[in-house]
């Protein structure tokens, strides 16, 4: 009865699913042991803070995955305008409302639930769905400059302007995401070259407009990243959350030091979030942790490419 109701449930590619549950679990264990010292300090003692916010959040997201499993795909075809504008409406709330973190206004807090999320990672699957619809719509016509101006390059400019202020790496990943998207689509490449050159420029304009225009900017804080990793010598004071989480890694070695005995959880300010991935190698190691992790997306993706090429 149990196994039928699963099934039923849960239809479509084994594979992927039996990728969801685990990267479930992988993500349970690591939040709880990487946030244990955080959670202490910051919460008053109480150390499952971050355990309870991540099982929420799975839970909430695996009926998200049902939900839009169950969906027509074609439904995304006709929405993929109205959900573009609704992220970039979100991106601009988060400008005027957004929870301000590790001294950068990216958060968007979910009232009366304490919870948050990232606007820019709705803004993500916005864009793949309305490029992927356009692409289709107007395949017959990407010779023409302006027309690829004016419904891809338009729409990918506003969403990348409306995120870069407060997080150019994501802003220059979605863009190359989005240069990709269209390569694949047919679009000339004469033309990409050049919105790529134009992009460039813009975000150098940008740069300096903003360091004239206002001091509390983010403008500093990408020269130094950017002369940090280009440099020979950086600076230890500076890179302390890369060197911190380069000693976690090689102390993990092959086998780690087994399920919450990581030391460098107490060293790295973001041992749960966006260093999650050296405490997972300094716990469980190379061969039970980085390398299984790998693989799974490695799987996914390839599956993903399987099920697209079947379409």
């Amino acid at each position: 009865m149990q196994q039928g109701w699963l099934t039923k449930t849960f239809k479509g590619d084994r594979a992927v699913w039996g990728l969801v549950a685990l990267f479930m679990v992988y993500s349970l264990l690591a939040v709880y042991s990487s946030s244990v010292s955080i959670a202490f300090r910051s919460y008053g003692g109480d150390t499952s803070y971050f355990l309870r916010s991540q099982l929420l959040m799975l839970i909430l997201s695996l009926i998200i995955i049902v939900v839009v499993h169950y969906l027509p795909y074609r439904i995304y075809f006709a929405l993929a305008g109205v959900m573009l504008i609704v992220s970039a409406g979100l991106l601009i709330l988060t400008f005027i409302f957004g929870a301000r973190v590790n001294e950068a206004t990216r958060w968007l807090v979910i009232p009366g639930t304490g919870f948050r999320f990232q606007t820019s990672d709705i803004a993500k699957v916005a864009l793949i769905i309305y490029l992927a619809r356009t692409l289709s719509k107007y395949q017959n016509e990407l010779n023409n400059f302006m027309l690829v101006t004016k419904y891809f390059i338009v729409p990918v400019g506003i969403i990348c302007a409306l995120i870069m202020p407060e997080n150019l790496s994501t802003a220059v990943m979605i863009f190359g995401m989005s240069m990709i998207i269209l390569f694949i689509g047919r679009v000339p490449f004469k033309f990409l070259i050049a919105y790529i050159g134009l992009a460039v420029a813009g975000v150098m304009l940008f740069a300096l407009v903003l360091t004239v225009v206002t001091k509390d900017n983010r403008v500093e804080v990408w020269k130094n990243r950017i002369e940090n990793y280009f440099s020979g010598n950086p600076d230890p004071d500076g890179d302390y959350q890369a060197n911190q989480a380069k000693i976690a890694i090689s102390t993990g070695g092959l086998f780690g030091k087994a399920p919450g005995r990581s030391t460098q959880r107490n060293m790295l300010p973001q041992s749960n979030s966006d260093f999650i991935f050296a405490i997972i190698i300094e716990e469980y190691g190379l061969l039970l942790g980085a390398i299984p992790l790998i693989l799974a997306y490695m799987i996914l993706l390839f599956r993903g490419i399987t099920i697209a090429r079947k379409c």
